[in-house]
């Protein structure tokens, strides 16, 4: 008989993490990081920026892209402390990764709030 593990739900918020990561950073980067430095568009304000963390979904949408990428970092760190590394502590390892995810997690929470 089989016994039942957590393994679907870390790799389903591994994949969530990645797939935020990938729709957002990029173009995060590329406004952020490129087009306001070169002047291709003028910088946000401080008031539209406040204006925008204002709006509770916005506040919501930045929360659940931080919290999957944390999360997403934290299934990929594991998996390199336990095949890279060699650390066979896995219940260890896996406390370590997701409760710091969890822990950054909750402190972008009260950021945000």
């Amino acid at each position: 008989m089989s016994t039942r593990t957590n393994e679907p739900l870390a790799w389903l918020l591994f994949s969530a993490g990645g797939v935020m990561a990938a729709m957002t950073l990029p173009a995060l980067l590329l406004i952020l990081g490129v087009a306001v430095p070169l002047g291709w568009i003028a910088a946000p304000t401080y008031e539209r920026l406040a204006w925008l963390l204002a709006n509770p979904i916005v506040r919501l949408a930045l929360f659940v892209v931080c919290a999957t990428s944390l999360l997403h970092w934290a299934h990929r760190f594991r998996y390199t402390l336990y095949d890279g590394l060699q650390i066979k502590s896995r219940r260890a390892t896996a406390v370590l990764c997701y409760g710091g995810a969890a822990v950054v997690a909750i402190v972008a929470l009260k950021v945000l709030l």
